[in-house]
């Protein structure tokens, strides 16, 4: 045996546990038992949404928008299939108005940067095809707060875009949700 290397030994045949028990009994039914208060608190993975709908259209965006990309990501892991033709479409996902902005919170008396806030405002509203509201207009508003140095600008404008992925993933994960609350007339 080489002198690096670890080996295990098992129990000798016939050995018993602290109870008695045939060795390795006791360590599995702990772990049975601890499965099973996991299972009975609730606990599960999270899942894609169930969409109560086959065809959705998103219209209102702009060419290059994240949440319609992001969107159009997460629809695809769901049967449901997006269409460009909105008349075609059993529910249509109208974009009202989608900006990021960032604005100074805080700065030294000489003027220069310590904090930023950035902003994501997406307003939508969710209808049919043929114009019936399903969810009036929804104002979704997600904010985060970023220190600032000017000594690390480059990595300061990259932490910016990584806050501003997980704005866009947090938005769409609640319009999903929305979505899935949906009910059809009819």
């Amino acid at each position: 045996m080489r002198p690096h290397a670890r080996s295990r030994s098992l129990p000798p045949e016939g050995a018993q546990d602290a109870l008695g028990r045939p060795g390795g009994v006791l360590d599995r039914r702990l772990a049975l038992i601890g499965l099973a208060a996991l299972t009975g608190c609730g606990f599960a993975l999270r899942r894609e949404p169930e969409l109560p709908f086959k065809t959705l259209a998103l219209t209102g965006f702009g060419a290059d928008s994240p949440l319609a990309l992001g969107l159009k990501r997460q629809i695809k892991r769901t049967p449901v299939q997006v269409l460009d033709d909105p008349a075609r479409a059993q529910v249509v996902l109208e974009a009202l108005d989608e900006q990021r902005d960032r604005s100074v919170v805080a700065s030294t008396s000489v003027g220069q940067v310590r904090e930023f806030q950035l902003r994501l405002r997406f307003d939508y509203l969710v209808r049919t095809a043929e114009g019936e509201l399903l969810v009036p207009k929804v104002e979704l508003r997600l904010v985060r707060d970023m220190n600032y140095t000017e000594t690390a600008a480059l990595a300061k404008e990259q932490e910016a875009a990584n806050l501003y992925s997980a704005m866009h993933s947090d938005a769409i994960a609640q319009v999903m949700r929305r979505l899935a609350a949906i009910r059809l007339p009819g």
